[in-house]
């Protein structure tokens, strides 16, 4: 019984050759994320600015306009009203309000009174700015500990060169994320921050995949030129990376799509993170090894036949 597979056993795709034009890409990818976030910022989501939050269904579609006229004389300063996946479902923010705990349900009560009846109220959420504040912090502090980890695994699983290597790649594809985030201007929040970990976590186990091989290959190929060496890694797993992240992406195409605005952003960060990740490990990590100078390790056993093609 014949497999399916998007790429043939006998590819061979020069990616160590068009390394130069990887690099260039990657480092007006990064260059330009790091720009875009400094001009442009970023929306954060409540989870890290604080505020109120509530989410509504009306009788009828369409009122926004009426909803937005009816909270203008609150001054409850800055607000935002948005569909939120179907015409009658809204999302409503408010900024947060001076006074503490207190005066937030105050603004919670005065936006109900305002909007009226005819409204189901389906969730509210008041973040304080403290609360944000340690929010934004440690989701911080989970993505770089989360790289750190990772360099530390690999260096101990492999030498420090493939830990380097594999730490440039998941920066890579993280700055690149946040750069894309900051451009569209889609709202960052916690669910993003999960999003994040995971395209750490999925990008690496990419890139361990093909360094595995490359291990293999430098104990099993002792005169053969490493940029060749490289090379056959990089086509010999590449079926196998082609076919993980196109089933993925899949799953996640279908959550895009139909999984409603609370996930939308989750599967968006995924969606991008499953692309940039899976061309990080086989366009950046890999040739850089060749940067490096990886040594080749010791035979595995002496009585194995040397191959050179």
């Amino acid at each position: 019984m014949s497999l399916i597979k998007l790429i043939p056993d006998d590819t061979n795709v020069p990616f160590i050759k068009l390394r130069k034009i990887f690099y260039a890409f990657s480092i007006v990818l990064v260059l330009s994320s790091i720009v875009i976030y400094s001009v442009m910022g970023m929306k954060f989501g409540i989870d890290f600015t604080g505020g109120i939050m509530i989410e509504v269904k009306t009788a009828e579609p369409g009122r926004i306009g009426e909803m937005r006229e009816r909270l203008k004389g609150l001054n409850l300063g800055s607000f935002e009203l948005q569909e939120f996946g179907a015409p009658d479902d809204i999302l409503i923010r408010v900024q947060p309000q001076d006074g503490g705990e207190e005066a937030q349900m105050a603004a919670v009560n005065a936006v109900k009174q305002a909007l009226g009846d005819g409204i189901e109220y389906r969730r509210t959420e008041l973040v304080g700015p403290k609360v944000s504040d340690e929010l934004y912090w440690d989701g911080l502090y989970a993505v770089v500990a989360a790289v750190l980890a990772i360099l530390v695994y690999v260096w101990f699983r492999f030498e420090w060169q493939f830990g380097l290597a594999a730490v440039i790649a998941l920066t890579h594809d993280v700055v690149s994320t946040i750069g894309l985030f900051s451009l569209i201007q889609h709202e960052f929040n916690l669910a993003t921050v999960a999003a994040v970990l995971t395209i750490v976590g999925y990008s690496i186990n990419d890139t361990v995949v093909v360094f595995d091989r490359v291990r293999e290959n430098l104990r099993k190929y002792k005169t053969m030129p490493m940029e060749e060496l490289l090379h056959k890694s990089t086509n010999e797993t590449l079926s196998r990376t082609t076919m993980t992240s196109f089933t993925t992406l899949l799953a996640l195409v279908a959550l895009y799509l139909f999984g409603g605005e609370i996930i939308r952003d989750f599967a968006f960060a995924m969606i991008w993170g499953i692309v940039i990740g899976t061309y990080s490990s086989v366009c950046v990590a890999v040739p850089l090894l060749l940067q490096m100078g990886v040594q080749r390790g010791p035979r595995e056993d002496d009585s194995t036949i040397e191959q050179t093609s």
